[in-house]
Formats: structure tokens, C-alpha cells, sequence
């Protein structure tokens, strides 16, 4: 299938003028240490679960199976974010975004639409201001995102059209209409059949005893046996091995699972329901556009050999497939790889344009307002120590 003919599918998909439903991508993986070997998934509090994983039971076509959870939907989104920022990054494609620019302690960091929590709409937008030291939200941009809704959300499209593929919820400025836009594109990773493994952590130190005490003063401290502190406190001294936290939680073992799937869907009728630009042809046009731009973070983030997703979770891919799904439930197989789905989003911008639907040509860049800068600047060194007091 052509470019132009996987445009015109993918445009009336999009709009529900065919029988397609959905994309489904399909891919099994091992861990890149061999089958057998542990893989580490996200911890999450214990609770009343008796574990740190999130483990499940989940209905499959042969019955029952028990899964665990090893990369989650919000997490796979922020990783198709990351590979389409970096895309940008490479001179390869262009997508609007917002920056947030930040300087504290003789430190640079930047923030964007495509890592910020809550995307163009994150408080940290919210609390910023443009380079004449206007609130974003009394710009322009500011203004029009503001007002985006299911029903127009040509801003959205023209600024971040990134949200409208993940989802975004803007939930920090109190507004009674506020625009909330669910995800149409979605993965997760899973591992079937988990077994728990037990892990034990210690430390060695030669040199000092954890047990001598210390005065702390700021950042810095001194010896003394009177003092409020111990050494293995601010990281000195043996630890005891143990394969419990603090807390008389197990530490986290792992898992070994009997194999691993990544599951993602490409909703048609989520799309459909997002209007955009003046008439029917533009919305249809900037639909398409979106289409792709789910396609293309899905490719890029996941079409590789393998996929690393934390310390202790690197995983090689053993199979993948895409597949068209119809009404019906039948599926046809896609074919498309990184550089057929970067040609076709070249495409399908071009043609938007051309229906009237434009992004804006450069990023919004901001910095913060001054009270978002005091916090920023006072929770510099905060954040550590409220880390090793917990």
C-alpha cells in the first residue's frame, strides 16, 4: 500500500467513513538476558496487596491468566512523547509544543508540552510567563487553549496536537467547562504468569561505622557522639543485608514470567469525535493528521529491536504486528516502518495545510513567574532531604 493510498484509508477511518474501527499493535518480547531471567516492573505502595507489583488476573481467549503490569498505559504514552520530542530534536519532523524554560542554582532545565505531566495544560504552563513577562494564560495561545473543546479544538491541534492524541484534562484552573480530552491511542506492556523473586540489600563500608553519630548543619555535619543523627543515615557505614525496607515491606525481587506482550490499540471512533478547523474537510484532514501522529510515536518508541523500559527491564522484541480491524472483528495485516510512517506524516500535514489547518510554525517558549520561580528555587535542595527522611 502506497502513501497516498494508506492516507486516504487512514483519513476515512479516522471520520468513521469506512469499516475500519481500530489499529491494533501486537508485538511479543523476551528479556534481553534470556528467557527465565527476572525483569523489574513499576512498584507501587504495598497497601493490602502484599506486593509491590500490580498483578492481576485477566480474561484471554483460553481462559484465565495472570498478569503483571511491567509498563503502564500513562508510561508507554510519555515514552511515544519522548521519541517524537527527540524526532524534533533531529530536524526530522515538526510538532508544536510549549517550553518551559527554568534556571536555578546555575542550572538550565527545560520542561515541555511533551514531558510535562499534564501536558500543555500543566499548572507549570499555568504559573509561567512569555518573554514580556505576561501570564501564558493571558496570551494569545494561552487564551485559545483555554477555550478549546471537544466541539473546536483547533487550538489544541494548532499548539499541542500531541494532547489530542494522549490524552489531557485541564484540571488546574477551575474552569466549569474545562477542556478534557481522553487518549485515542494506548499501550501497555504486560508479563503473563508472573512468579515473585526475593531480593536482599546490604552495604559493606571499610572505613566508617554507621553507628557513630553526627551534628548536621545545613548540607554539611561534623562528628560527634551527643549528635541527633547516625552516619548510615547520611549514607556512611555497613547496612545489616536484609531483604525488607524500613517499613517491614519485602523489597522488590522481580518477576519471572513466561512471556511478555505489548498491547496497543489506535481508536477510529475516539478520533471522530474531535471537530477541528472551519468545515467538514479541514476536521476530516486534521483527523488524519492525528492518526498519523499516533502512528508515528508508536513506531518510533516501539518499532525498534528491543525496548528498555527501566533498570532490570530490558526486553528484546521476539514478534510484532499490526493489524487493521474492521467492524467485524477481522483483522487485515499494515505494514509500515519508521520511515514509510515519517514519509506519511510529512504527508498528512501537507495535506491538512492545504485544507486550511496549520500548526504553529515555532514553539511557545516561557519562563516562570516569579512565585513559581521562588518555589523552584527553594525546593532545590528540599526535595533531597524530604527524599532521605523518608
Amino acid at each position: 500500500m502506497g502513501v497516498e493510498e494508506l492516507y486516504e484509508r487512514l483519513a476515512a477511518a479516522a471520520s468513521l467513513e469506512g469499516d475500519d474501527a481500530a489499529i491494533r499493535f501486537r508485538a511479543t518480547y523476551e528479556p534481553a538476558a534470556g528467557p527465565g531471567s527476572k525483569v523489574s516492573p513499576p512498584t507501587y505502595p504495598v497497601e493490602d496487596r502484599g506486593s509491590p507489583y500490580l498483578i492481576e488476573d485477566r480474561r484471554v481467549p483460553d481462559g484465565g491468566r495472570k498478569a503483571v503490569l511491567l509498563d503502564s498505559r500513562q508510561a508507554q504514552a510519555n515514552r511515544c512523547e519522548e521519541a517524537l520530542a527527540g524526532a524534533v530534536e533531529r530536524g526530522e519532523v515538526w510538532i508544536p509544543h510549549l517550553i518551559l524554560e527554568v534556571e536555578t542554582h546555575g542550572r538550565r532545565v527545560r520542561m515541555t508540552s511533551l514531558s510535562a505531566p499534564h501536558r500543555s495544560r500543566d499548572a507549570y504552563f499555568r504559573d509561567a510567563q512569555d518573554p514580556a513577562g505576561r501570564p501564558f494564560d493571558d496570551t494569545e495561545p494561552g487564551r485559545e487553549l483555554a477555550a478549546c473543546t471537544p466541539e473546536d479544538a483547533t487550538a489544541l491541534y494548532r499548539y499541542a496536537p500531541t494532547d489530542l492524541v494522549y490524552g489531557v484534562w485541564d484540571s488546574h484552573r477551575g474552569l466549569r467547562l474545562a477542556a478534557r480530552f481522553p487518549r485515542v491511542y494506548t499501550s501497555e506492556v504486560v508479563g503473563w504468569e508472573p512468579e515473585e523473586g526475593i531480593r536482599a540489600a546490604g552495604r559493606f563500608d571499610l572505613i566508617t561505622s554507621g553507628q557513630q553519630r553526627a551534628t548536621v548543619e545545613g548540607r554539611d555535619w561534623k562528628p560527634d557522639p551527643k549528635g541527633e543523627k547516625k552516619l548510615s543515615k547520611l549514607g556512611l557505614g555497613a547496612i545489616r543485608p536484609t531483604t525488607r525496607n524500613q517499613r517491614g515491606d519485602p523489597l522488590p525481587g522481580g518477576v519471572t514470567v513466561s512471556a511478555i506482550e505489548r498491547l496497543g490499540v489506535l481508536s477510529f471512533p475516539g478520533l471522530s469525535r474531535i471537530r477541528l478547523g472551519p468545515d467538514g474537510a479541514a476536521g476530516r484532514a486534521g483527523r488524519a493528521v492525528l492518526a498519523v501522529l499516533a502512528i508515528l510515536g508508536d513506531r518510533l518508541a516501539f518499532g525498534g529491536p528491543g525496548m528498555f523500559l527501566r533498570s532490570g527491564c530490558d526486553l528484546v522484541r521476539s514478534s510484532e504486528e499490526l493489524t487493521w480491524v474492521a467492524s467485524s472483528g477481522v483483522g487485515e495485516r499494515l505494514e509500515l516502518d519508521r520511515d514509510t510512517a515519517l514519509e506519511l506524516f510529512r504527508h498528512a500535514v501537507a495535506r491538512a495545510e492545504e485544507a486550511g489547518l496549520r500548526w504553529h510554525p515555532e514553539p511557545i517558549v516561557l519562563r516562570p513567574r516569579p512565585n513559581l520561580q521562588a518555589a523552584i528555587d527553594g525546593a532545590f535542595f528540599a526535595g533531597i532531604e524530604e527524599l532521605q527522611e523518608e
